[in-house]
């Protein structure tokens, strides 16, 4: 009887065997290419600082992916082919003139802070790739350069210079949605103020007479149409002797309208963002909103608005 089970037994694990033989014999046949484009917009920077980057981020964040031969085998090579897909789709040093330089400043903020997290290069691709971790002094290169850019192109982040720019063109810069750019929210009220250290940016928030009185009598869920709030961008400065950090380039300008009829789609909400000193809408197509929205949903309390204040009535805004 004994003899029998063994022998079964023995049968299914070679059946299983073949099988499972079978289909990874199959997966490398259909194993996932990963084609490199054309680079239309190569990645400008002094030398030793490039050389980091190529070394460690090149192979997921740029068109000119280089494989190891374990890269190529299945199942691991389902896993690179997602890795680059998704790299390439948050920053690609192949195409990187096609964004302002104030967001290729911000991208790079965020690189040095993922790669000082340990997050950045992933350390599944270090594992097998020793060449690409990044030394203490190599990251201390980055810090250095990332910050001095805040020194370069146009200065100290003045919005007043974007009237210059807007003066120059027949007409107001439009989003996709229809949202055009104004400066009337100058002459607001700054309902908050925030900064993003894994960015290296800050911000001020400004509301319309109705978003103020939304906020003073907590009617902001939901908000009454027509309240307007405008968050203004800076790239950070790197901290002075005193500690004092203070913006430096324009970064960009983020617009929320509410209109509850016209905005249907995005909860009421009209969003708009138009970057750098030229004012470039943000957007090719009007799916941008939805993914706006989508992020915002996660303070669906406030009506979804990030970052305005928890007011007490003493505290009231005037």
């Amino acid at each position: 009887m004994n003899f029998f089970q063994s022998n079964s037994s023995r049968k299914l694990t070679g059946i299983i065997l073949i099988i499972l033989f079978a289909g990874l014999i199959g997966m490398q046949v259909a194993t996932p290419s990963i084609q490199n484009p054309a680079v239309s917009g190569e990645f400008k920077a002094p030398k030793e600082i490039k050389s980091i980057f190529e070394r460690s981020c090149y192979d997921c964040h740029s068109n000119e992916t280089k494989l190891q031969w374990f890269d190529k085998l299945a199942p691991f090579s389902y896993m690179v082919a997602a890795d680059v897909r998704e790299a390439r789709k948050r920053y690609n040093f192949s195409t990187w003139d096609s964004i302002s330089p104030a967001d290729q400043e911000v991208k790079l903020w965020y690189m040095v802070n993922m790669i000082e997290a340990g997050k950045m290069p992933l350390p599944q691709y270090t594992a097998v790739h020793r060449k690409a971790r990044i030394t203490d002094e190599e990251l201390s290169l980055l810090k250095t350069y990332v910050t001095q850019l805040s020194h370069r192109n146009h200065g100290a982040g003045d919005t007043a210079k974007i009237k210059v720019v807007n003066k120059s063109i027949a007409s107001r810069p439009k989003s996709i949605n229809g949202i055009s750019y104004f400066d009337d929210y100058k002459s607001w009220k700054v309902i908050a103020s925030t900064n993003r250290l894994d960015n290296g940016t800050m911000r001020l928030v400004y509301g319309n007479d109705i978003t103020v009185k939304a906020i003073n009598e907590k009617t902001i869920n939901p908000w009454p149409d027509g309240a307007i709030i405008v968050k203004v961008v800076w790239n950070m400065q790197p901290e002075d002797g005193e500690g004092t950090t203070k913006p430096g380039n324009f970064n960009n300008v983020q617009m929320m309208i509410k209109d509850s009829k016209k905005f249907t789609d995005t909860e009421g909400w009209g969003f708009a963002r138009f970057n750098g000193l030229e004012l470039k809408p943000y957007g090719n197509t009007v799916a941008f909103a939805v993914s706006c929205i989508n992020c915002h949903r996660l303070v669906s309390k406030n009506g979804f608005v990030f970052d305005i204040p928890t007011r007490t009535p003493e505290l009231a805004i005037k």
